[in-house]
């Protein structure tokens, strides 16, 4: 008798353990990190982040790499500050290494070719795109800039870019405000694409 109560008794113990398992909320799996406000490139005014999202942002992603980046594992944050000058950090982690390598190959493409490809679809416009090279960073990552001027309104714009990749994890940043390449920071954007990267995993 003695025995076949210790023999119900580790039988409720196991189920009750089972219980508790099945009760107990699932762990998030980890997720890379973020760029924060104050890692962007020195402003006049401070930089704002947003809260970091699911998918890719509005129409289709970044400009000059729209709907190239599966919404899928995918999670962005915006950037701003009072004198218009924005950003956004597009995040994502691919199925397979090679995955991420053809992505960072399908990215670079697109960037690589902004300028002419703008120039096309908005007759006028002038656009012109280069490439500012490599940064030991994990696996690498590639800086790019978009400097455009519209004659007809008088306005220009210059934009960097960089894509970076850590084994599956893929991430571009992107930078930008009102006027010339002379004016932007790229020595302080290659720092932020270094950190970005590197903060991705610990």
């Amino acid at each position: 008798m003695n025995k076949l109560r210790t023999a119900c008794a580790a039988t409720a113990a196991a189920a009750l353990g089972l219980a508790a398992l099945a009760a107990a909320p699932a762990q998030a799996a980890a997720q890379p990190a973020f760029l924060a406000a104050s890692q962007m490139p020195p402003s006049s005014t401070p930089w704002t982040a947003t809260q970091v999202f699911a998918g890719v942002p509005e129409n289709g992603g970044v400009l000059c790499a729209p709907y190239k980046i599966p919404a899928q594992n995918t999670r962005y944050r915006e950037f701003s500050t009072e004198l218009d000058t924005n950003g956004v950090q597009v995040t994502t982690v691919a199925r397979t290494e090679a995955d991420a390598v053809k992505l960072v190959d399908t990215l670079r493409k697109s960037l690589a070719g902004c300028g002419p490809l703008l120039e096309q679809q908005n007759p006028g416009l002038d656009a012109v795109s280069a490439y500012h090279g490599k940064l030991a960073v994990e696996e690498g990552a590639w800086v790019y800039s978009l400097d455009t001027a519209d004659p007809q309104i008088g306005n220009s714009d210059v934009h960097l870019f960089s894509v970076g990749r850590d084994g599956r994890t893929v991430t571009l940043v992107r930078w930008g405000q009102m006027g010339d390449l002379k004016d932007a920071p790229l020595k302080a954007f290659r720092k932020t694409t270094t950190t970005a990267v590197n903060k991705l995993w610990p």
